[in-house]
């Protein structure tokens, strides 16, 4: 049985839409580059948090994939 982590499920039931119900580009690029910033900060602390990093690193790879999909149908 696969499982999803918590913060994947999370980025899944969360993406930004817009009204139509589209999800936002600009918002998901946002939180693709903030979950980033917020990965290395917890790699390069004095005690680093693997865990955290890894999760906040699925953040970022689930909105660039969101976007990607975006960009790949453009019918919103």
């Amino acid at each position: 049985m696969a499982t999803i982590s918590p913060a994947h499920a999370a980025v899944q039931s969360n993406a930004p839409t817009t009204g139509s119900n589209t999800p936002d580009p600009i918002k998901l690029h946002m939180q693709a580059l903030n979950s980033l910033s917020r990965c290395k900060a917890m790699l390069t602390a004095r005690e680093p948090m693997y865990l955290f990093a890894q999760q906040l690193l699925a953040e970022a790879q689930q909105a660039i994939a969101t976007l990607q999909s975006i960009d790949l149908n453009p019918e919103g």
